[in-house]
């Protein structure tokens, strides 16, 4: 009977409702943008100071195979302010930020400042052969706030880090639907076998 109770309630966890999935805030390769210098025209983005180059295939490509991405110090010699047009609600929890970040690739060593309203701000500083790498940051939002996700360059001299894949997902910390079932029916099956051993 025990094992009978046992089984049923974990079937009853297997067919509960589906269970809450992360939420991607914000996610964007660059790669429908248009490749340009001094580009304004970002569909997520505003560039309130400074200037940033869209590049990449056939255009000043300094990292090939990533498709299209930013020079974040553009041609004016006046390092851009790359900001979120959203201005994210961070409800108290978990968030994960991440991005690909490489250096200038022309010689020199740089510095961002990245942000997220008040509840994160982290500078990188990279020098110039740093390939594209994952930067990948947890950030907890203790008390409910807003903010947009920020991407400040330093200096301006025309040569600076670059930007790719960047993706801020709120954090929801419940397993996929599909996750429960694989530990439900793991456990059934452990509880047979076990069965089957006393035999």
């Amino acid at each position: 009977m025990k094992r009978l109770f046992t089984i049923a309630a974990l079937c009853a966890i297997c067919s509960a409702g589906p269970a809450a999935a992360d939420v991607v805030l914000l996610a964007d390769d660059f790669n429908t943008e248009t490749l340009a210098l001094n580009y304004t025209g970002f569909a997520n983005w505003n560039v309130p100071d400074g200037t940033v180059d869209v590049i990449g295939p056939g255009f000043f490509d300094l990292q090939p195979g990533h498709g299209r991405y930013v020079d974040l110090d553009g041609s004016t010699s006046n390092a851009g302010r790359l900001e979120s047009k959203t201005v994210f609600t961070l409800d108290p929890g978990d968030y994960r930020l991440d991005f690909l970040l490489a250096g200038s690739q022309r010689g020199d060593t740089n510095t961002v400042g990245v942000s997220l309203g008040s509840a994160y701000t982290e500078s990188f500083t990279l020098p110039s052969a740093a390939p594209f790498a994952l930067v990948t940051r947890n950030i907890t939002v203790a008390a409910g706030t807003t903010g947009r996700l920020v991407f400040d360059h330093v200096g301006g001299d025309n040569l600076g880090l670059l930007l790719d894949d960047v993706t801020l997902t709120q954090v929801t910390g419940t397993p996929e639907p599909g996750s429960l079932a694989f530990v439900a029916f793991g456990a059934v099956g452990l509880v047979l076998a076990r069965r089957r051993g006393r035999v």
